[in-house]
Formats: structure tokens, sequence, C-alpha cells
């Protein structure tokens, strides 16, 4: 009787495992050929970013002196505490 629950058991499990393999390869499947269709629909060009901005230096300036300040006050108000 044991034997026979556990045959049904692989059995069982085999099945689960065959289903979940087939899904999974179908879903492949899906997403490759969706992919697929996408690359042949979408433009040729390729849009090239567009150069970056120059950087001021005075705003890094003011933002490193923001920054300090606010280190500088959350560490006087942790030891205050």
């Amino acid at each position: 009787m044991d034997t026979n629950l556990l045959i049904q058991g692989a059995e069982l499990m085999l099945l689960g495992m065959g289903i979940v393999f087939g899904f999974l390869g179908v879903l492949v499947f899906t997403l490759r050929a969706m992919s697929a269709l996408a690359g042949r629909l979408s433009d040729e060009e390729s849009i090239e970013p567009a150069p970056p901005a120059p950087l001021n230096v005075s705003d890094h300036r003011r933002v490193v002196a923001v920054i300090t300040a606010a280190v500088a006050r959350y560490r006087a108000s942790s030891r205050a505490a």
C-alpha cells in the first residue's frame, strides 16, 4: 500500500514538473518571438544621446557648501542627543 502511494506521488511530481517545464518553454519562445517582432517594427535609425552640457563650477561649490553645512549640523545634533 505504501509503495503504491509513493509511486503515485512520484508520478504527480513528474507531471507537475513537466507542466512547469512546458510552460516555461512556451514563455521563452513567446518572449523571443515578441523581441524579434519588436526589433523588426522599431525604427532602424539609432537615437544618439545628446552631448553632456558643460558644468558650471560655481554651482558645485554652492552644493558642496550646503552639503557640508548639513553634515555638520547632523553631526552636532547627533552628538547632543
